[in-house]
C-alpha cells in the first residue's frame, strides 16, 4: 500500500501533491461545483451508512464507536466494491481523501487513510 495517503477538506485548493483526489462523502458537498471539485472519483458507496452518520452527528465524544461501526461496515457487501476500489487507488498512486466534513481528523475520512495504510 502507498504511504502517500492523506485526507483533507474538499473546500481546499487543490495541490501538486494531491495525487488522486476521491470524494468520500455520500452526499455532495454544499457549494462545490463538480467541474470545480478536481475529483478524480466520487466514491459514495465507501462512506457510512445514513444511519451511522446520523448516529455519529459528528459529535467528537461518538468518535471512536463510529470509527468501529464503520469499520464494520466496510466488510458488509454494500460498501466493500468501493472499499476494494480505495484500496487498488491506494497501492498505486498518491492518494487524497476528500471529506466536506469540518472536522476532517473526526471523520470517515481519517478512519479510512488510517485502514488504507493499516493502522486500526
Amino acid at each position: 500500500m502507498s504511504q502517500q495517503i492523506t485526507y483533507r477538506r474538499v473546500y481546499e485548493e487543490t495541490s501538486a501533491q494531491d495525487g488522486r483526489r476521491v470524494l468520500v462523502d455520500r452526499v455532495w458537498p454544499r457549494g462545490v461545483r463538480k467541474e470545480d471539485a478536481h475529483l478524480d472519483e466520487w466514491l459514495r458507496e465507501v462512506a457510512p451508512s445514513t444511519e451511522l452518520r446520523k448516529w455519529y452527528g459528528h459529535e467528537p465524544g461518538r468518535f471512536t464507536e463510529f470509527r468501529r461501526r464503520y469499520l464494520a461496515e466496510l466488510g458488509d457487501t454494500e460498501h466493500r466494491q468501493a472499499a476494494d476500489r480505495l484500496r487498488d487507488l491506494a497501492s498505486h498512486d498518491r492518494l487524497t481523501l476528500l471529506t466536506a466534513s469540518k472536522d476532517v481528523d473526526h471523520s470517515q475520512a481519517a478512519v479510512l487513510a488510517d485502514w488504507l495504510s493499516g493502522r486500526r
